[in-house]
């Protein structure tokens, strides 16, 4: 029997097989949970091609825009139409305008750091209230993040914006833990996912990480990023919340 046996979990991100949130969902099929997935606009159409991918490829996928406040006030009955209740969420939700990343930082406007903080970070909370309904019996709401404690070259307001994911989620847990739903996130180190690629200067996270991770980093494997995701989506942290869990090989305990 597996881990999240019996359990319905509902994934967003999954856009292709190297992505984070795909791991997650095949670790969470094979530790014998039900998966509701979610996609956005034309890249639904993604999504849906790259379930086909996982164990069990009938997994509905439903759309879901996050900054869409219809789409988020619907998504408990649209949900509802495939399961009667969510055990856990994966929040894989992210995006920062071109202008935000880079090296632009002192040049980006309000208008696009605006959008890279309700796409990255407001948005844990607008999924989390959104799905609440469903998960009648608590459960627990996990959320992929890249560590925000320090300032990172090219990352700008994206690093900013994930800042501000990880305050979100230490107040999630304060508010939704009375409720039996825990809230923490997995900071993972840098993998060359769809999303990776975006951010100008990349490389210069590859290289931090193989000269610093004591355990080494395989930034082609989002496997370990993943298996601490479906941990904590698990009965096994039954009294965490509010915490993030690194998952970098260890970079984030090294100095210079």
């Amino acid at each position: 029997m597996g881990i999240l046996e019996g359990r319905t979990v509902l994934v967003t991100g999954v856009l292709t097989d190297q992505s984070i949130a795909f791991h997650v969902a095949r670790l969470a099929q094979e530790q014998g949970a039900r998966l509701v997935l979610t996609g956005f606009g034309r890249a639904a159409s993604l999504t849906k091609r790259t379930a086909q991918r996982l164990p069990d490829p009938n997994a509905p996928v439903v759309e879901l825009d996050v900054q869409s406040q219809e789409d988020l006030d619907t998504l408990a009955a649209r949900v509802g139409e495939h399961t009667d209740r969510l055990d856990g969420v994966l929040h894989s939700i992210g995006f920062a305008p071109e202008s935000a990343l880079g090296g632009q930082f002192l040049n980006t406007p309000w208008s696009d750091v605006a959008t890279a903080v309700e796409i990255s970070a407001y948005s844990l909370k607008s999924l989390s209230v959104a799905c609440l309904p469903l998960m009648k019996e608590g459960g627990s709401i996990v959320g992929l993040d890249f560590d925000a404690t320090v300032a990172w070259p090219t990352y700008d307001w994206m690093g900013v914006a994930k800042a501000a994911l990880e305050s979100t989620a230490r107040y999630l847990a304060r508010d939704l833990g009375p409720q039996g739903v825990r809230v923490n996130l997995v900071a993972a180190g840098p993998i060359r996912t769809m999303a990776a690629k975006s951010i100008p200067g990349f490389e210069d996270f590859e290289e931090v990480w193989q000269k610093r991770a004591p355990l080494g980093w395989d930034l082609a494997d989002p496997e370990p990023a993943a298996k601490a995701c479906v941990a904590l989506l698990s009965d096994w942290f039954p009294a965490t919340t509010g915490e993030m869990v690194h998952v970098d090989g260890g970079v984030h305990s090294q100095g210079a």
